[in-house]
């Protein structure tokens, strides 16, 4: 009796979304295959998602060895074996997907996700962040030759990692509202900023995508320069609290104009206003955590710089000076240098100094003098309250100026849906991610590998999607990690939840082990082109 049995685990069920998609013929469509090429560039995509998508410690460098025991063929195509993924097949996979052009090849995949899994597009977020990388990148040379080739300046650069000792390349993505699904992935030079760049990103979407969506972003969009080049494109984002305007709103806005918010723990106050030139709606937002969080922190802030207050004054107090001016000058420096705090009482005293030591008889001058401040501190009350009446409060505008067509509380939802980007983010840079450890020798290569990071994204967002969309329609559940029903599982969990399936080759028949009766729920949910990894006739 001949037996193999190799783990299948989750693996079908990412191998069946990037079938779904047609992610592997789109890219092999558009890079031409070597005759001598045993495993294709998009099946070499297809293992590097897999390889992403396995959630254990296989950094890219292990890549082949991430095959050994798992059930590899079945998966990727009959006759490609774990050593057929090495190395140099890696990389000259990247190099033909940098060839290619990273952000229109992504672009492609995801219009294809878009109709096939028929997303919804009426608001959209961009994003950005910061992938810090080890090692010394240098700028590739540029010819005739390579003038096609899409690089990256592996720089350093502002971290949102908050790793400023090492270089970095920066992630721009756009996500629908509609469960998170990456449809633009742009890789940027690491000393790129996101006001440079977001509103041209913007504009490039639209042309490419030609949606009638809203664009949500945060406040590195705000500019006057950017909100004038968006056009007639509907935007929804948050104001820096630097521009002087907005800062004025939020100390000075009176309650009484606050109105509830049907979003529970929030309340709204709109005006309009023309910055930039551009005429919009401003939304002064109340929200009630936020308030008490920012005042807890004003308390601490407080505290600690009264104490610093304090113990500057004592020094002062300690110090001798050579004249009333100086002691009146250094206490008029000291009271103006903390925000919240300043001096009152302060008294400049006179010590007189002999020559000899001892008590000074009734006819004896001094010699010199010396001077010397005395004062307490005080809060500052008007600073005080006005940063009080600022807690928990921001500014949200949009260019939707008709409150019918986009009330303010769905200006408030939109904006909040922004922890769509972020949650995908966190994701590509959880430590069990293989891009936790990138080991690539070219700028260009570090930039292809971050497109197959996005595509990693695209592939696990549709699969969560799908999942709990076909729960929601049957008014299914499935149990959680705490054997609770529910009907928003994450991908991940589910993922765990296949562990210790295995495809089983009995005498050359294959059949899979350890298929539970929930298990293959989660498969009839999902549909067939997971289940066909699985349900083996």
């Amino acid at each position: 009796m001949d037996i193999q049995v190799k783990n299948l685990d989750h693996l079908g069920i990412v191998a069946g979304i990037v079938d779904q998609i047609g992610l592997v013929e789109e890219i092999d469509k558009q890079i031409e295959q070597h005759p001598q090429q045993i495993i294709s560039t998009g099946q070499v995509v297809k293992a590097m998602i897999l390889n992403g998508l396995g959630f254990v410690s296989a950094p890219l460098y292990l890549f082949s060895e991430f095959f050994v025991g798992k059930a590899t063929e079945h998966l990727l195509g009959e006759g490609i074996k774990p050593e057929h993924l090495n190395d140099d097949r890696i990389g000259r996979a990247l190099d033909s997907l940098s060839n290619q052009g990273l952000t229109p090849l992504f672009t492609s995949i995801a219009m294809l996700a878009h109709q096939r899994f028929d997303l919804s597009t009426k608001n959209l977020h961009l994003d950005s962040s910061s992938f810090s990388l080890e090692g010394s990148y240098e700028i590739e040379s540029s010819d005739e030759s390579t003038e096609s080739i899409e690089s990256v300046k592996i720089a350093y650069g502002y971290s949102k990692d908050h790793r400023p000792d090492l270089k970095q390349f920066m992630m721009d993505v756009i996500c629908t509202g509609d469960g998170d699904v990456p449809l633009f992935v742009r890789i940027g030079d690491g000393n790129e900023s996101d006001r440079a760049v977001f509103a041209q990103l913007m504009k490039q979407f639209k042309q490419e995508w030609n949606l009638d969506s809203i664009y949500v972003a945060d406040s590195a969009l705000y500019s006057a320069e950017n909100i004038q080049q968006l056009g007639e494109l509907n935007w929804i984002t948050l104001v820096p609290r630097s521009i002087k305007t907005a800062k004025i709103l939020t100390e000075s806005i009176k309650d009484v104009v606050f109105v509830e918010s049907k979003i529970s723990g929030y309340r709204i106050a709109s005006c309009c206003c023309d910055y930039g030139e551009v005429h919009q709606r401003w939304l002064i937002v109340e929200s009630e955590k936020r308030r008490e969080s920012d005042l807890k922190q004003l308390d601490k802030r407080l505290t600690k710089q009264l104490k610093v207050a304090k113990s500057k004054l004592k020094l002062l107090m300690q110090q001798d000076f050579a004249c009333s001016a100086d002691a009146q000058k250094a206490a008029d420096k000291l009271s103006h240098s903390g925000k919240y705090h300043s001096l009152e009482s302060v008294y400049i005293e006179t010590h007189p100094h002999y020559s000899k030591a001892g008590r000074p008889t009734k006819n004896q001058s001094p010699e010199n003098f010396t001077y010397r401040v005395t004062a307490q501190v005080i809060p500052v009350n008007e600073v005080i309250e006005t940063a009080q009446r600022q807690a928990g409060r921001f500014i949200l505008a949009t260019n939707v100026l008709d409150e019918k067509t986009l009330p303010n509380d769905r200006v408030l939802t939109e904006y909040k849906g922004q922890q769509s980007s972020e949650r995908g983010f966190r994701f590509l840079k959880d430590p069990l991610f293989f891009t936790s450890s990138v080991f690539l020798n070219t700028p260009r290569r570090v930039a292809a590998l971050a497109m197959v990071m996005g595509l990693c994204l695209l592939v696990y967002t549709l699969g969560q999607r799908q999942l709990r969309q076909a729960l929601a329609h049957s008014k299914e559940t499935v149990p959680n990690q705490l054997k609770k029903p529910t009907s928003s599982p994450t991908l991940r969990w589910v993922f765990q939840c296949f562990q210790a399936v295995h495809l089983v080759d009995l005498n050359h028949q294959l059949q899979v082990s350890n298929l539970t009766d929930i298990r293959l729920r989660i498969l009839r949910l999902l549909g067939n082109p997971c289940q066909k990894y699985y349900l083996i006739c």
